[in-house]
Formats: structure tokens, sequence, C-alpha cells
């Protein structure tokens, strides 16, 4: 990073710090939103931005760890932080079983796919098929998370739960980035006929992609589950998986930093005129439309990856 870059990023990073000591408590919340769907956001750009596979069903994983979450606390009272690492492995396990019949889909009909699954997990969940999402209600009781004895109640407190956890998935998803993964994973998105020509295991790597997307929205559910306390299918609506969508294309696939930007501005935008609730969503509407005239690349498009000739004549080298 050049100085500015860096000097922009410890200047962001220490604003966000201290933001909860001056703002009030629903401001806080807002930001707490804005870092759960943050949180999704760049589980998605994992999935759509590195590896350039469209996925509108990513609602499904975020359900899929909410609820796992959510009946071993309440059913088994495992305590609700313990169940994270349940919740990926659900998500994630879920998302495999789901990308092994379709993976060799592309473009439009693998995003249709996505489409039905997303449809599929929520019809499940009203219609209580297993008998324990409590249908259409939900489930209610959630207990709050526990760190070292310290119950986490207040939105403040929240805050740094739910940030500190961007902002170790940020540091993560930077470096698999650079990893041999990360780079297979750009050539896939860049073309992936070429990709395959020169002896990438492209099966491998979007089952990979997407047990890993999944299992990261999986956690994020849980941090929902436990910030809500009550959880419902209408939280996991085909919305949902747009309003995803949508922020990772604007902020621009495949740049970290342009997917958090996104989503503060579509989720916190919106907050900032509640007042004007009749009118907000049309003029967030139509500059959405704008925007997508204008820069349709997004905000802080990702640069296109350039390979250098050992990494495409490598047969061996990505599997």
């Amino acid at each position: 990073m050049n100085r500015f870059t860096s000097f922009a990023v410890a200047l962001f990073v220490a604003l966000m710090a201290v933001a909860p000591l001056f703002l009030n408590a629903y401001h806080v919340d807002v930001l707490n939103s804005i870092g759960l769907y943050g949180l999704l956001a760049l589980s998605l750009n994992l999935i759509l931005g590195e590896a350039g596979l469209f996925n509108m069903g990513h609602a499904a994983f975020y359900a899929m760890g909410a609820y796992t979450a959510a009946i071993l606390n309440t059913r088994y009272q495992i305590p609700i932080l313990w169940t994270l690492p349940l919740s990926a492995l659900v998500a994630g396990f879920f998302a495999l079983a789901v990308a092994r019949p379709v993976v060799h889909l592309r473009g439009d009909y693998l995003l249709i796919v996505t489409i039905g699954v997303s449809e599929i997990v929520r019809i499940a969940l009203v219609n209580d098929v297993f008998g324990i999402t409590g249908g259409a209600n939900g489930i209610f009781g959630i207990s709050r998370p526990e760190l070292f004895g310290f119950v986490i109640r207040q939105p403040q407190h929240f805050y740094y739960l739910i940030w500190g956890f961007v902002a170790f998935t940020i540091f993560l998803f930077l470096r698999l980035k650079q990893s041999r993964f990360g780079r297979a994973l750009n050539y896939l998105r860049e073309d992936e006929v070429a990709a395959e020509g020169s002896g990438v295991n492209t099966d491998y790597y979007k089952l990979a992609v997407f047990g890993l997307g999944a299992a990261w929205a999986g956690m994020a559910g849980t941090l929902f589950a436990a910030k809500m306390t009550i959880i419902s299918p209408e939280s996991f609506s085909f919305w949902e998986s747009v309003v995803l969508f949508m922020i990772v294309i604007l902020g621009g696939a495949g740049n970290v930093a342009g997917v958090l930007l996104a989503a503060f501005l579509v989720i916190g935008l919106p907050e900032l005129f509640r007042e004007f609730s009749s009118a907000r969503m049309l003029v967030f509407g139509l500059v959405m439309m704008v925007m997508m005239l204008v820069r349709p690349q997004g905000l802080l498009p990702a640069k296109s990856r350039q390979f250098s000739f050992a990494e495409l004549s490598n047969k061996g080298s990505f599997r």
C-alpha cells in the first residue's frame, strides 16, 4: 500500500474503534447491521468476486447457520458462541451437497439454481419440515453470547464482537487472495476454459470456494441469532440474497474495500433517511440505477489479474 492508502486505512480503523463512544444506541445498532451485511457480502464476494460464480441464494447458507445455532442453543443449551464452528460446518457441507451436482453450470444457469435453493430452504423453514424450526413463528429464547463470563447485551458490546469478526475476515480473505488458492480462483474467474486447459481442477476450486463462502455466511448467521435472540424465515428471504448481490456488484466485485463501502451505502443510507420513509426506497432505487449506468464496474473495481507465463503453463501449480 502507498502512504495515502495506509493513512486512510489507519484513520478508518481508528474511527471505527472509537465510534461507539460518541454515538447513541440506535446509530451503533445501525453500524452493527452494516457489519453483519458487510460480513455476509465479504463471504459472497469470495464466490462472486474472486471466483466469478453467480450466486443469488446466499441467504440460504446464512439461514442454515442461524438455525443451527438457534436449535443447538435452545434445545441443548450449548452457548451460542460455541456453535460458530458447528454452524460453519453445517452451512459449508450443505453448500457442497447443493453445488456438487451443478458445479459444471455457468453464468445465469448457476444463478437460477441458487435462487431455487434459496426458496427451497425458506419454504422448508416456513413449513417446519423436520419439526425443529418453529415454522413461520421461528425460534425464540436464544441466549445472549458470553465471553469469559461477560454477557454481551448492549449494542456497543455487539459492535466490537461483530466488527472484530469483520476485521479478522478482511485479514484472512486478503491473505487468501494472495495465496495459490486465490490465484486459482482469479484464473477461474478470468477464463474458466483456459484455466481448465492449463491444468486447474476447476470443479475442485468451485466446490471449495462455495463451501468456504457458505461456511462464513453460516457464522454470520450465528452472530445474527445471538444479536436478535429470535429468528424466523422472514429474516432469510430472497430479498436478502438480492441485497448481498447488490452490495458486491455496487462495491466492485473482488474488491474488499469496495464491498465494505457499498455495505455502508446500501444499509446505512436508507436508515439516515428513515424520516422520509414514503420516498426513501424510491430515491435509493433511482440512485442505484444511475450508478449502474455511470459506473457499471462498481465503486472500487478490482483489477484484472495478470498471470505470468509460468502460472499459465505449469499444469501442476494449481492442483
